[in-house]
């Protein structure tokens, strides 16, 4: 990962918000914290489809009426642009009509976006899978990061309060390869808000492993593994990394840890092949996206281009 990636994606020129408009109330205070923290420009972008844009004429006959749509958007949007504008947040409203995920990433492109945010209210079991599902769209189709704010993450105490707890960012790594980008990326964030980096592997149950004779804890290759990558992320942020190993099931030994250490953030690496698809075989993710008491953000890694696969071929040939 490229220095001046992870400059501009720690300290963010623009940050796109992408709301339903019902999420507003939820999503909005994060997003002016953030911004407030990196000075960062926010867009607010609503997508409304074509169905959403059905109203009905006094003789009860349906008609397509965008202009409404856009118009009603735009008044809800207003007084959240004026309120950032009060203190001190540079805020703009946008709305457009098609294929949600489709128009973020056009949106991330067209505005140079640093930062999505990715909000949402739902409670129920089906949208607890939207969460996730939203989630793995958007960061399928944009490399930066993605941040979703599930329904009961809650803003951290502030800093300068007596006996205010110390600041954490929660790192859940694979100890892959592929999760060394997104582990500089939190590092970056905990140094930029002056924030401990702890950084999680979670193993199978110690019994699981014990009858496959394999090292458990403090004693596992894993908290070696780990260690070494605590150590490395460190120096390239000279920020606090805490190393922890724990045993059981992925989702409830980070969201225990999340709440126990009050993390402020919490920071999930992408495979290449998929974006989640280590994870949702037990639903770990849309388990961490629903019940997270803080944001949890997203970092794919850079997919390779055709024309680069391409080029790689030719040059094997030759």
């Amino acid at each position: 990962m490229l220095d001046s990636e992870t400059h501009r994606w720690t300290h963010p020129a623009t940050i796109l918000v992408a709301t339903d408009l019902g999420d507003l109330d939820h999503l909005m205070p994060f997003a002016m914290e953030q911004a407030g923290e990196t000075g960062a420009r926010l867009i607010l972008l609503h997508v409304f489809s074509a169905s959403a844009a059905i109203t009905a004429d006094s003789a009860g006959m349906p008609y397509y009426d965008a202009a409404g749509a856009l118009e009603t958007a735009e008044q809800v949007l207003r007084p959240w642009c004026e309120q950032a504008a009060r203190s001190g947040i540079r805020c703009d409203a946008l709305v457009r009509e098609g294929h949600a995920t489709y128009q973020i990433a056009a949106a991330v492109r067209q505005f140079q976006a640093d930062r999505v945010l990715v909000g949402t209210r739902s409670r129920s079991k089906i949208g607890k899978l939207l969460i996730g599902s939203v989630a793995e769209q958007v960061l399928r189709s944009v490399y930066l990061p993605v941040i979703t704010v599930g329904p009961e993450a809650h803003l951290t105490v502030d800093s300068s309060q007596e006996h205010a707890v110390e600041r954490v960012v929660l790192h859940a790594t694979t100890l892959r390869e592929t999760s060394r980008p997104s582990a500089a990326l939190a590092c970056q964030i905990a140094a930029a808000q002056k924030a401990r980096l702890v950084l999680l592997h979670v193993l199978p149950h110690i019994p699981e492993m014990q009858r496959k004779g394999l090292p458990t804890g403090l004693d596992s290759a894993a908290m070696v593994d780990l260690r070494i990558l605590a150590e490395q992320t460190g120096a390239g942020c000279c920020s606090a990394v805490e190393p922890i190993v724990a045993h059981g099931n992925p989702s409830i030994e980070i969201l225990a840890l999340a709440q126990e250490r009050h993390a402020s953030l919490i920071v999930l690496g992408a495979t290449r092949r998929s974006a989640f698809e280590n994870l949702t075989r037990d639903r770990t993710v849309y388990r961490v996206l629903a019940h997270a008491h803080c944001p949890v953000l997203t970092l794919r890694e850079p997919q390779v281009m055709p024309e680069e696969i391409y080029a790689e071929t030719s040059a094997a040939r030759h």
